[in-house]
């Protein structure tokens, strides 16, 4: 994880998709930017992955390869200029771990593997940036290589997001094995994306839309087939659905596909792509699909530009979720507020001097009770659960992860095994988790109570704390307290001193 560096005029988005790998770099100024490369490599990377959902090495390769050529056009931009995205593969891949390790390494930058509903309001609002303002609703739809994302917005809000598991790569694999087509693969697809879609199709046709606008290659490459048959201007309609689907089903296989306005690397994929697009196109009565080249990365650089200029989505998603399970805000920002003082008298000794380390410290002292809104009984776990498990926009899985492992060892036992899933982040995780536990600990009286200036000093392992000439004395609950957490601490081999 990294913090924004607000003076680097040069910023890039990198999208790790099923099916391929696409990098922007941009110039910023103000709030716009002017794109000033593009890349992309078609890496398959869902190709690489087995029944056991595990990715195989020479998939691994592939995406790492295309990354060594991203990190040349890269290599000297700061922590925070770049954001690194990774989409459905690298949510299902059960070693996407060593895979991340690997890319982070090669790339000096990390990678965030987002949910579905936070890569559907990425590509929203790439989308919307791409587009002339709209008075009514616009329905967005994103067919990837591993999964097909739907928003509904207006402006520049999204209202209604869903990521749905079926990708124009999977579905090929899945249906048109070896590449043959026919009339029966094509059925079987086409029926498995109507079924994807049976509960999303209602929520989306309730709520309603007046256009219907597609995002990326699949939907780019059936719009472009359409308009090189002589079908409209570049729109998808349900005529030029049945002319392509007529003329596919003529072919054997895929290598035959000689389609104009289909690039040869997009052939493979092709039949699957046009099943699910036509299966939407029936499932909302759609009857025309207009283009955009807005898309998710898009959607990355201006969301890295909101959090240069403190228009962070996380901290609205943060008081959303306060107020959603009626955290008594008062406490919280107390209680934030003296993590963020006794992290700046130990961060130079236990290297917490990275932007996200105070990022993380702070949402997790602001949502730490969330649990209470479920019950006392255990509310620490109930707390991690709901943050682990909301909708969160703008925020990664991974710091998802990391701020509701902070809030479930807030108290009681620290589950050390839980931090180790961390890797490199385990050290300073823990180090944070020690932070908040005192903050925490020292407000234990819910008031404005007056706390003293105190020093906080660390070591390695070691921890001490000295407040001044007899105010644990006449303080008996904080020094019970203090020694309680000694115990707790001791446990995961760190040692806490007070006086």
């Amino acid at each position: 994880m990294s913090q924004p560096q607000k003076n680097s005029p040069l910023i890039a988005a990198i999208d790790l998709g099923s099916n391929s790998f696409h990098m922007v770099l941009a110039k910023t100024s103000q709030q716009d930017i002017r794109i000033l490369d593009r890349m992309g490599e078609k890496v398959q990377l869902a190709a690489g992955l087995n029944e056991r959902q595990q990715l195989s090495e020479d998939a691994m390769q592939r995406g790492l390869d295309c990354l060594r050529c991203f990190a040349q056009r890269i290599g000297d931009l700061p922590s925070g200029s770049v954001r690194v995205v990774g989409t459905s593969t690298l949510r299902v891949a059960v070693n996407r771990r060593e895979f991340i390790e690997r890319a982070e390494a090669i790339l000096g930058h990390d990678i965030d593997v987002i949910s579905g509903r936070e890569e559907a309001r990425l590509i929203y609002l790439g989308v919307c940036q791409s587009l002339p303002v709209s008075g009514g609703r616009r329905l967005v739809v994103d067919i990837g290589g591993g999964s097909t994302e739907f928003i509904i917005g207006q402006h520049f809000e999204p209202q209604y997001r869903a990521s749905l598991q079926m990708g124009c790569l999977s579905f090929g694999q899945r249906f048109f094995p070896d590449g043959k087509i026919s009339a029966s693969n094509y059925a079987k697809a086409y029926t498995a994306a109507r079924l994807e879609m049976m509960e999303t199709e209602q929520s989306l046709r309730r709520l309603g839309w007046q256009e219907s606008v597609g995002a990326s290659g699949t939907l780019r490459s059936v719009a472009q087939a359409c308009m090189e048959a002589g079908i409209g201007q570049g729109e998808i309609n349900n005529v030029g659905i049945q002319r392509l689907k007529q003329q596919l089903l003529q072919l054997q296989n895929v290598t035959e596909i000689d389609f104009p306005g289909i690039k040869p690397e997009r052939r493979s994929i092709f039949p699957s792509g046009l099943a699910i697009v036509e299966a939407i196109c029936d499932a909302l009565q759609i009857e025309q699909i207009s283009q955009a080249d807005g898309a998710l990365r898009e959607g990355v650089l201006y969301d890295l530009v909101g959090r240069h200029h403190h228009e962070d989505v996380r901290e609205r998603s943060i008081s959303s979720f306060m107020e959603r399970y009626h955290v008594d805000t008062s406490h919280a920002l107390r209680v934030e507020h003296k993590a963020l003082e006794l992290l700046e008298q130990v961060a130079p000794d236990w290297d917490l001097d990275e932007g996200w380390h105070g990022e993380l410290l702070s949402w997790a002292a602001r949502v730490h009770e969330a649990g209470l809104d479920i019950a006392h009984y255990h509310f620490h776990k109930h707390g991690a659960y709901l943050v682990e498990h909301s909708d969160l926009a703008g925020f990664s899985r991974q710091e998802q992860q990391m701020m509701a492992l902070l809030v479930r060892s807030h108290r009681r036992n620290i589950p050390a095994i839980r931090f180790d899933e961390f890797g490199r982040d385990a050290v300073p995780l823990l180090r944070l988790c020690v932070v908040l536990r005192l903050a925490i600990l020292l407000h234990r009286i819910r008031n404005d109570q007056y706390l003293p200036a105190l020093r906080l000093q660390v070591r390695n392992t070691h921890i001490s704390i000295c407040f001044p000439d007899a105010w644990l004395d006449n303080n008996p609950l904080a020094a019970a307290d203090l020694a309680k957490e000694a115990q707790w601490l001791e446990r995961v081999n760190l040692q806490l001193e007070f006086a």
